[in-house]
């Protein structure tokens, strides 16, 4: 079998259902997805698995999850079936709620950065929000029912989840958050808050 097929030479590529071009807008925004599960894979080689067992877990988990959203993306077929349900959004939730108790309380926003695992992870984090801007942007051009809505939650989701594993990460190597000098005490509750960030 090889590698390459030369059917994607003239900017046009397969997806279930149709051939479309390869800056299309549905294109564009599942080869964000798959940069986002390459960055958290990165992050994942960074973690140590005596220290972060739970993590690289959870990370695993949602690597699956991110090709199942890829997935139903790619998918245009009339009658489709697609994988991502609400079930891992809301075990995401309860993976937050635990994480967010472990690190120091939060009052001002942070920079990204502290370990090289941390920094990945928030690498991760904000391609996960231009993953989601851009399903946004991919919602608004595709007709009801074209778009599984499951994976615009899901992303929102991770992003919030990534933004506390980076913290836990630094919290667990002794390795303090950077505050950013300029900002006001934003987290009323220490960061706690299950919509400290929308």
């Amino acid at each position: 079998m090889n590698l390459y097929t030369r059917t994607g030479d003239k900017g046009k590529t397969s997806i279930i259902g149709a051939r479309v071009d390869k800056d299309s807008q549905r294109v564009e925004t599942y080869g964000t997805i798959d940069e986002l599960n390459s960055f958290i894979g990165k992050a994942m080689t960074e973690l140590d698995p005596a220290i972060f067992k739970d993590i690289l877990e959870d990370l695993e988990a949602m690597q699956n999850e991110l090709f199942d959203c890829g997935g139903d993306l790619a998918n245009v077929m009339k009658e489709r079936h697609y994988k991502m349900t609400d079930g891992p959004i809301e075990i995401m939730e309860k993976r937050i709620d635990v994480l967010m108790d472990e690190p120091p309380l939060l009052e001002r926003f942070i920079l990204p950065g502290g370990s090289p695992a941390a920094a990945t992870l928030h690498i991760a984090r904000t391609i996960t929000r231009r993953a989601e801007r851009q399903m946004v942007t991919l919602l608004k051009e595709s007709e009801e029912g074209d778009v599984p809505l499951v994976v615009q939650r899901y992303l929102n989701r991770l992003s919030d989840y990534l933004f506390a594993a980076a913290r836990v990460v630094n919290a667990r190597l002794n390795v303090p958050d950077t505050e950013y000098v300029r900002s006001a005490k934003v987290f009323k509750d220490g960061g706690r808050s299950k919509k400290a960030k929308e």
